[in-house]
């Protein structure tokens, strides 16, 4: 029920001013109507800080953010498992916002990691959906504790940057509703974020902001969500179609031109009032909660720098380590890798925070260690990442054969990896993999200490003793790395993801990238539920992560032996730490199912806990089980559905670690249910083995339901509005000229940007971005009218063309915020 102040507003606007409402003032600011007392609110990313750009500048989304604390992003906070810890991070984060007055934070990201490829994944949490929703629900219990509200975002799919406007992710009901789905529905009922941000992509030939399956019926009338529903920037195609889809704010502005496309929808009849009115009251709904968010009172950065640290010490990942550390003080020690001095502390995008200080790890040697030297071994110059430098690499390689023990500082440079483009292959800069593989054939001790947002090839990994994953550690975290290689700190970090031993063993390798459709041929077999079915060795599994403390399972102990799907069943073990050390173990707990006709993992995610135990110490370790841990989405009843039979709960350390296995047996409630077999018409998802990296284009089809035409790009004459602007090259004299024009342009606005990786990301977000997004990105001065007037004459229909640029220019002049 609309409250006072939203009602008294609706009954005193005009249908334009409801219209203008349903789009930004600015590019980050809610439309404000100062004639009726509607103020606007800020919205900012990101999830792991805040990037306020408050300048005049900043209304465009250009120019630098008022300072924030950088937490550690996604990739590294997720491998903590510790939902409290994420919670905390979420506080702090409001508390931020609260400082800096900003009333909706643009997290958190939490798409599944389906390609160790995509160039977003430092910035989401995991390739399992368990585990991604419930980090992300407690992120958002953490900052709208504070009275700040969240958008959980990209719904949904959206699992590759390359051509991510105008990709269509084809994939099928039970794998969209499993994998891609559950994340989110987690944080939805969980946590009630204030809104939800729509995708760029196609969802089977959908786009995301225009699906009414999606944000209505799926978001709304499944999972009870009661917030706003908002675009990505720049990420609506067609306004009226995404309003009626359930789509309430498009971002950024529109300068005025989709607020007279919904007053004349309205007025001609072809959009509802009511439609308009539900939207417009849902925007006030989210306006009344944005200014009263609570005034500041004190500075609260200096107090989050600890949080900053120990979200890292939590969260960095002992991947191997052969009786090396932790390592004495007084070991004489040789710090190699540029890296060491010069930290990859986050990603690139629009989640990049101006931090409040960036620590490295050099400075932790300083108060670690009594006897270190150190050697840069490589240069990190943007244009030299890969070039071997054999001066530096000389130096280091002298200083590695007198000293015990090395320990090499290596990782991907952010022109490897950012929002706006993917990698193209998972190795590290060539000058770091020589450097390592130099180091070990005159020292046999080492240790590489890796910073990357993502999985990375180890060629080298029987040759070094130890390996630590720092991913991207934030502002404070690599004064620590020295602490967890002395031993100051017990590493307690799990793998979120797998690390593949190469590319080629990934599921989605010859599916993933493409420019206007990606089929998501895997089905459900995605990270550590493919390998684990097809049996493939890893280089490391999910939830792998060692610790200098050692800890036995005893027996999984059941409330009850038997339950039905209505029950819930407590599982319980007892951990003890048989070390001389404290520690924490990430206990992990996975279903197995019976076998049925219709295919599933071996085994996935159903709970786990992160616990402090003394040495010596037994604690008890409880789970909670309940219908959807046994359930698989059924399409033909369009329901979750459990089978009866013995599943098998195991208890580990690691998906491939498992300590202890008891069988639970489950009763469905639903007896008359068909259970879809695919046995024959699909067989590739039942005999998944190491070879299997191939999917069937067919039998894909059998699961997806139906034959998949393929997408082309458009032919001479045949561009639309959803055409990219590389596309272009391929068109009339005319649309030659206006690529080039626009890459010359680009190229001049970059001309002293000094780092490699904003060249490469605003080149891609460019000439990738469909026609419609380039000229909203504009704000205003090419209007998506004006845009379409050029469109026709790309096309050949030059009078046409003209004509309508006349009247698109008299009409833009018209334009104004109302």
């Amino acid at each position: 029920m609309a409250s006072e102040f939203v009602s008294s507003l609706m009954s005193k606007l005009s249908v334009k001013q409801k219209a203008s409402l349903c789009s930004g003032w600015d590019f980050w600011r809610t439309q404000r109507l100062p004639i009726n007392s509607v103020p606007s609110i800020f919205m900012s990313d990101g999830p792991h800080g805040l990037r306020k750009q408050e300048t005049i500048e900043g209304q465009t989304g250009k120019g630098d953010s008022r300072e924030s604390t950088c937490f550690p992003p996604a990739a590294a906070t997720a491998s903590s498992f510790n939902v409290k810890l994420m919670e905390a991070i979420g506080k702090a984060i409001g508390e931020e916002a609260i400082d800096q007055q900003v009333a909706v934070v643009l997290g958190p990201a939490i798409n599944i990691k389906r390609s160790p490829l995509c160039g977003r994944n430092f910035e989401y949490f995991s390739e399992d959906p368990y585990l991604a929703g419930k980090m992300g629900a407690a992120w958002v219990r953490g900052v709208q504790s504070q009275g700040v509200g969240t958008s959980v975002k990209h719904f949904a799919a959206n699992s590759q940057e390359k051509y991510r406007l105008i990709n269509d992710s084809i994939v099928d009901e039970r794998t969209f509703r499993e994998i891609y789905l559950t994340a989110f529905e987690i944080v939805v009922k969980e946590s009630r974020p204030w809104t939800v941000m729509a995708a760029y992509n196609r969802i089977n030939g959908t786009y995301s902001c225009e699906n009414r399956k999606l944000l209505t019926e799926i978001l709304r009338d499944e999972w009870g969500f009661d917030g706003v529903v908002m675009s990505d920037w720049g990420a609506v195609n067609n306004r009226l179609d995404a309003l009626a889809a359930g789509l309430e704010l498009e971002m950024p502005s529109s300068v005025g031109e989709r607020d007279r496309q919904i007053c004349e929808a309205v007025e001609s009849g072809k959009l509802p009032m009511s439609l308009l009115d539900r939207a417009t009251e849902r925007i006030l709904a989210l306006v009344e909660k944005g200014i009263h968010i609570p005034q500041p009172t004190s500075s609260p950065y200096e107090n989050h720098k600890q949080l900053a640290r120990q979200a890292f010490e939590e969260s960095a990942v002992l991947l191997k380590n052969d009786n090396l550390l932790p390592v004495d003080a007084k070991t004489s020690v040789a710090v190699m890798g540029a890296m060491a001095k010069q930290t990859r502390y986050q990603g690139g995008g629009s989640s990049h925070i101006h931090p409040t200080n960036v620590a490295n790890a050099f400075s932790g040697f300083s108060t670690s260690s009594e006897n270190f030297i150190y050697e840069p071994g490589y240069s990190l110059e943007s244009d030299k990442v890969d070039e071997i430098d054999e001066k530096l690499l000389l130096a280091a390689v002298e200083a590695a054969k007198s000293k015990d023990v090395v320990f090499i500082f290596a990782g991907l440079p952010d022109s490897f990896e950012s929002e706006g483009f993917d990698r193209s292959h998972m190795q590290l800069p060539k000058s770091q993999t020589r450097l390592i593989e130099e180091v070990v054939r005159r020292n046999s001790n080492v240790c590489v200490i890796l910073y990357a947002g993502s999985p990375v090839e180890m060629p080298w990994i029987a040759q070094v003793k130890a390996v630590l994953m720092a991913y991207l550690p934030g502002q404070e975290g690599a004064a620590s790395i020295a602490n967890i290689l002395y031993g100051q700190v017990n590493p307690s970090g799990k793998l979120a993801e797998t690390f593949p031993i190469k590319l080629s063993d990934n599921p989605s390798y010859l599916h993933f990238g493409e420019k206007r459709q990606t089929l998501y041929s895997e089905s459900i077999f995605v990270g550590y539920r493919y390998y684990d079915a097809a049996k493939m060795e890893v280089l490391f599994p999910f939830g792998h992560g060692l610790s200098y403390s050692k800890f036995s399972y005893g027996d999984i102990q059941f409330s009850s032996p038997q339950m039905t799907e209505n029950d819930q069943v407590t599982v319980s073990i007892d951990v003890t730490n048989i070390s001389e050390r404290d520690g924490k173990e990430v206990v992990q707990l996975y279903v197995a199912p019976p076998e049925s006709t219709i295919y599933k993992a071996v085994r996935h995610l159903a709970g786990f806990k992160k616990v402090f135990i003394q040495k010596g110490e037994t604690r008890t370790v409880e789970f909670k089980l309940n219908k959807r841990a046994f359930a698989y989405y059924n399409t033909q009843i369009k329901d979750w559905h459990v089978e009866s039979g013995k599943y098998k709960i195991e208890i580990g350390s690691s998906s491939r670690d498992i300590r202890a296995s008891r069988e639970l047996d489950v009763q469905s409630g639903m007896t008359q249910v068909t259970v879809p077999d695919y046995r024959e018409s699909a067989p590739q998802y039942y005999h998944l083995d190491s070879q299997t990296k191939i999917f069937d284009k067919k039998q894909f089809e059998v699961v997806y339901g139906s034959l998949i035409a393929e997408e082309k790009d458009p032919k001479r004459g045949q561009f639309t509005m959803n055409s990219s602007l590389e596309d272009l090259k391929n068109g009339n004299l005319y649309a030659k000229y206006y690529y080039q024009k626009v890459r010359l342009k680009l190229k001049w606005d970059m001309r002293k940007e000094t780092q490699e990786y904003l060249k490469r990301m605003n080149e891609a977000m460019t000439l990738e971005s469909p026609l419609r997004t380039y000229a909203t990105f504009t704000v205003g001065k090419v209007t998506l009218e004006q845009m379409e007037a050029k469109l026709l004459i790309m096309n050949g229909h030059v009078f046409k063309g003209l004509w309508r640029s006349f009247k698109a220019r008299k009409r833009r002049n018209g334009l104004a915020y109302i």
